[in-house]
């Protein structure tokens, strides 16, 4: 008959604290998961999204209409310059 004993140790004060301890932990988890973010701060995150979109969209057509401007600084410069090279030439002609 020895060798049908049951041969499980009984839980001890340790195990079962060890188990108690593990519950709580998935039952917070669980807890903290549900009360996720709500409706309110899926909507404030979304705007702030569309935010940063559109600044984002109006930087680079500040940028674009910047770098145009120099564009066009750039050409009236090389024609003041060919206008003032044209004028000295025609001068050096008359003479």
């Amino acid at each position: 008959m020895h060798n049908f004993v049951n041969k499980t140790k009984p839980l001890n004060h340790y195990t079962k604290m060890k188990k108690l301890l593990a519950l709580f932990a998935f039952a917070g988890m669980m807890a903290f998961y549900a009360c996720g973010p709500g409706a309110e701060e899926k909507a404030a995150a979304e705007k702030a999204k569309m935010d940063s979109i559109a600044a984002d969209s109006a930087a680079k057509a500040a940028q674009e209409a910047a770098a145009k401007q120099a564009e066009e600084a750039a050409k009236a410069a090389a024609d003041s310059a060919a206008a003032a090279a044209d004028t000295t030439k025609k001068k050096e002609e008359k003479k």
